[in-house]
């Protein structure tokens, strides 16, 4: 099975969740607009001046990703 890289962007501040959720509107446009393969998207607090936004993509299209999306970090994505 290949490997799953979540991209994440970080947000920070009183408006980070908010910020966040609004990113992961936009990831959602480009992933419709670009016909891109994606896992999964989202938003997660993870605290209150911290949140992050993130797409999902297979390791063979993480390089094309990151490279149009600049995202801040990522991980080796494995579900719960």
């Amino acid at each position: 099975m290949e490997r799953q890289i979540k991209l994440i962007w970080d947000f920070r501040g009183p408006a980070a969740l908010r910020t966040a959720e609004h990113h992961e509107v936009h990831l959602k446009e480009f992933i419709s607009m670009e016909k891109v393969d994606v896992i999964t998207t989202g938003f997660t607090e993870l605290n209150d001046v911290h949140s992050i936004a993130y797409m999902v993509v297979n390791e063979i299209n993480m390089i094309a990703m990151r490279d149009k999306l600049k995202p801040h970090r990522g991980e080796v994505y494995a579900e719960n």
